[in-house]
């Protein structure tokens, strides 16, 4: 790895030599299948293949609510897709998200079935397929996506680029750490400014932007993203973590967080979910705030 000071960018780049990093071992500048595997199938017409990072946990809190919300239809089965261990690049998966990235959706319901993949995409066309957590009103929805669309634009700041940097990449490089913290930071403010006016990101309402929104921030928020808090200097934003705290309550919220979750508390993971009977056995008392 060549230190960043001398580090001149070939004429043609080629990824012949290790990069580094935590998830180096399925990095690779090529898309489609690796290998042959096909996804298993349950009994409810929607499908989810994920995994419990803050993409993952936007569409199963959206899935949570509805059936909180009486939307039966909206009955699932979850997946778990262990990306460390390469299973977005098999077959099956490829075939619903060519772009082999949690989380991938199919819709069996009809006679053929609907694949939906980006986490934004599928809390769209949830919201329009149950008529719920998006507003009708010409302004509001407006609103409502916009703030949707900011999250889909900000997050791979705040994750491949602030997350990789100050705690993924081999060595520390001080000038994309400093770009990346500034960057997080201005949008902390965008959001605690919003905030500060109205309760929920769209206005008075709950919606899917909220949803988007809080698996990442709410969880930069509380100090437990990147481990983060103190550099970040979180607790400044007010707003943020009221917003915060008050989804955390929500059941459904707490529900969601727990499915294809595989770290933290034990009690807190729910690798695969395919009735609501699944949480019984864990303890969602303790999931009050995002971790």
């Amino acid at each position: 790895m060549e230190n960043s000071s001398s580090y001149t960018p070939p004429k043609i780049w080629s990824a012949g030599k290790e990069n580094g990093g935590r998830f180096a071992s399925i990095n690779r500048p090529t898309a489609g299948a690796t290998h042959e595997k096909e996804l298993p199938v349950g009994r409810h017409p929607l499908q989810l293949y994920s995994l419990g990072t803050p993409n993952g946990v936007k569409v199963t809190v959206m899935l949570e609510e509805l059936l909180a919300a009486g939307h039966l239809g909206a009955e699932y089965d979850a997946w778990l897709i262990r990306i460390n261990d390469g299973d977005q690049f098999g077959s099956g998966f490829v075939g619903v998200n060519p772009n082999s990235k949690i989380p991938a959706l199919l819709d069996r319901s009809a006679a053929t079935p609907i694949r939906v993949f980006e986490s934004g995409a599928i809390l769209v066309y949830l919201a329009e397929k149950f008529g719920a957590f998006l507003p009708t009103d010409g302004a509001k929805r407006a609103e409502c996506l916009s703030w949707l669309f900011w999250q889909v634009g900000s997050a791979p700041f705040l994750g491949g680029g602030f997350g990789h940097f100050y705690a993924y990449a081999p060595t520390k490089i001080e000038y994309a750490i400093d770009r990346y913290a500034m960057e997080v930071k201005r949008q902390l403010d965008v959001l605690d400014q919003r905030l500060a006016k109205s309760p929920y990101l769209a206005g008075d309402e709950y919606t899917i932007a909220d949803m988007a929104v809080w698996p990442w921030y709410g969880t930069l928020a509380k100090g437990q993203l990147y481990e983060a808090g103190e550099f970040l200097q979180v607790q400044a934003y007010t707003h943020v973590l009221r917003w915060t705290n008050q989804i955390a309550q929500r059941p459904a919220a707490q529900r969601g967080r727990m499915v294809n979750r595989t770290f933290g508390e034990p009690a807190s993971q729910l690798h695969d979910r395919h009735d609501a009977g699944d949480f019984d056995t864990k303890t969602q008392d303790k999931l009050v705030a995002p971790s």
